[in-house]
């Protein structure tokens, strides 16, 4: 019955250690607990209760009584066994051999030279006896503590900084400052790169841009159109342009605003994961559950302020793709990519976005159909539909972001 016992809080001890290596190799896994961690944020309250009605009492009751009784077993098994002291056989005293004394005489002036001061402590009676002696214990300097104790010389691996520096600086990775490398040169200018508002024509371009990319069911059910250049160059690159769709169906251009999109590239966050900072093109919903005024990425520790996330499930995972305000030096890298995959605006934008989404565009939406194969929501534009052929709908927010890798054509050059 020990043994067994012994075995499972084993076993229970080895799977939070196999949990926890888990997490630090694998993203999604990673990925997945934050996603619960917010499940539990809104749900808190529910989940506390049920947490300690179903978990935390009954193991803790189950981990009271295999203490007690493991606790028992081992005392009763293991109790030392008295010990019998064997008689020993008394040491050989030592015989005393008399010795004639030889007189010696010795001048009072030596004795009053050789004889050293008696200390304070001996003088005040406090002394200690003279056999207690302290001797100091000496520590063997093993491999394993070398390191702490005497300093080596770094020794630098081909494609390594230093160990020393790595120590200093905390740098996991050489990308993990990949996306600084386009910061301007004053890193205090934080206002955003100005903004000119687009012409008549560019304006027209773009709405018929978008119009091409919409199907009637589209521009039926939704209500504002937020259109997403993530192009690296190109008159309409790294912009958002905000349409209104009118009583008349026409789309009126309410802002055009700089925006940064995803880096487009795999690198190294903080924490030394390896993580994509790709935008992805195609057609998305926001969540009507997350939308924070107040956010910080827990992937990249990045603040996120206004963000309003996608309404989208990629391989089982639900995503933390948003739209969100930019903060300190990142706002003047406006107009290019410099994200990790949201879509950064800056904050005064972003503010502007997110009280004109919630205080005008409730309602019912379209579902985009879902691949069973994959688990995962549909951005390509797909509805999901009954059998008789009529859009799903449900709760949300009637705003239809469409992002795409399209810079639009600089019409001046074409001309020649």
């Amino acid at each position: 019955m020990t043994l067994r016992q012994l075995s499972t809080l084993y076993l229970m001890a080895a799977s939070g250690f196999v949990i926890a290596i888990g997490f630090s190799h694998h993203p999604d896994w990673r990925h997945n607990a934050e996603t619960a961690a917010s499940y539990v944020r809104l749900h808190g309250g529910e989940t506390a209760v049920a947490v300690n009605d179903r978990v935390i009492r009954p193991s803790a009751a189950f981990i009271g009584r295999a203490s007690v009784s493991l606790y028992e077993s081992a005392r009763k098994q293991w109790a030392p066994a008295p010990v019998r002291v064997a008689a020993t056989r008394p040491a050989p005293q030592r015989v005393a051999v008399k010795t004639k004394p030889v007189p010696h005489v010795v001048p009072p002036q030596a004795i009053a030279q050789a004889t050293p001061p008696k200390p304070i402590e001996q003088m005040a009676g406090n002394a200690p006896p003279p056999t207690e002696r302290y001797v100091p214990h000496l520590v063997r300097i093993t491999p394993a503590l070398r390191p702490a104790i005497v300093p080596e010389s770094p020794v630098q691996v081909a494609g390594e900084a230093p160990q020393q520096e790595k120590q200093a600086k905390l740098t996991l990775a050489p990308e993990a400052t990949a996306p600084r490398e386009s910061a301007p040169a004053n890193p205090s200018t934080l206002s955003p790169p100005p903004s000119v508002p687009p012409s008549s024509g560019e304006v027209a371009r773009v709405e018929q841009r978008l119009r091409d990319g919409l199907t009637r069911e589209m521009l039926e059910n939704f209500g504002l159109f937020l259109y997403v250049s993530k192009a690296a160059a190109g008159p309409w690159a790294q912009h958002m342009y905000v349409f209104q769709k009118q009583a008349n169906g026409d789309l009126a251009l309410l802002h055009s605003w700089p925006v940064s999109t995803g880096r487009e590239k795999v690198e190294f966050n903080a924490s030394g994961l390896k993580l994509p900072s790709f935008t992805p093109a195609g057609y998305y919903q926001l969540d009507p559950k997350r939308f924070y005024p107040h956010y910080r990425s827990v992937q990249w520790d990045q603040p996120m302020p206004y963000a309003m996330f996608f309404n989208w499930v990629d391989h089982g995972n639900e995503t933390g793709l948003a739209i969100h305000g930019a903060a300190g030096e990142d706002v003047g890298l406006l107009g290019t990519r410099a994200s990790a995959g949201c879509i950064r605006l800056a904050p005064e934008n972003a503010r502007v976005l997110f009280s004109l989404i919630r205080e005008n565009y409730k309602g019912l939406v379209p579902k985009f159909a879902y691949d069973k194969r994959t688990a995962t929501m549909m951005n390509n534009g797909m509805l999901l539909h009954d059998v008789d052929g009529r859009v799903q709908l449900a709760n949300g927010y009637k705003v239809l972001v469409f992002i795409e890798n399209y810079g639009g054509e600089n019409v001046v050059a074409a001309l020649f």
